[in-house]
């Protein structure tokens, strides 16, 4: 089991940074891959950034260049840097996890098995 519990979200307006961080406690010891997930009302769950085992980083083109993933292994979190915070950025952000999570799949939903439960950003225009 793993256990994950995101916080730093909250109101900005746009062009503002947030940085959400993710802490994660349980089984922490693995091949696991962390990523970052954003999920409007009415929506499916948009991909926005991963960080693999081996620290390799990913992210989606809506993001790409104003966000950064990055690991703090000795303290099992992992950050989300937001920048340049647009309204379309609103969203709920959610952390997963998944174990040996392949570098094709990794935008995928069904390759996390543990989520958080949340975090609301808001950028007004």
């Amino acid at each position: 089991q793993l256990q994950l519990v995101e916080s730093g979200g909250g109101l900005v307006q746009a062009g503002d940074s947030l940085r959400l961080s993710c802490v994660a406690s349980g089984r922490t010891s693995g091949s696991w891959a962390m990523g970052w997930f954003r999920q409007t009302p009415g929506a499916e769950r948009e991909f926005v950034a991963a960080i693999r085992y081996s620290g390799s980083t990913h992210y989606g083109d809506s993001v790409k260049g104003r966000f950064t993933i990055s690991r703090d292994g000795r303290k099992n979190t992992v950050h989300l840097q937001m920048n340049s915070l647009k309204p379309e950025d609103s969203a709920v952000y959610y952390c997963a996890a998944g174990n040996g999570v392949i570098l094709s799949a990794i935008r995928t939903t069904n390759s996390y098995t543990y989520w958080g439960q949340g975090t609301q950003v808001t950028v007004s225009s």
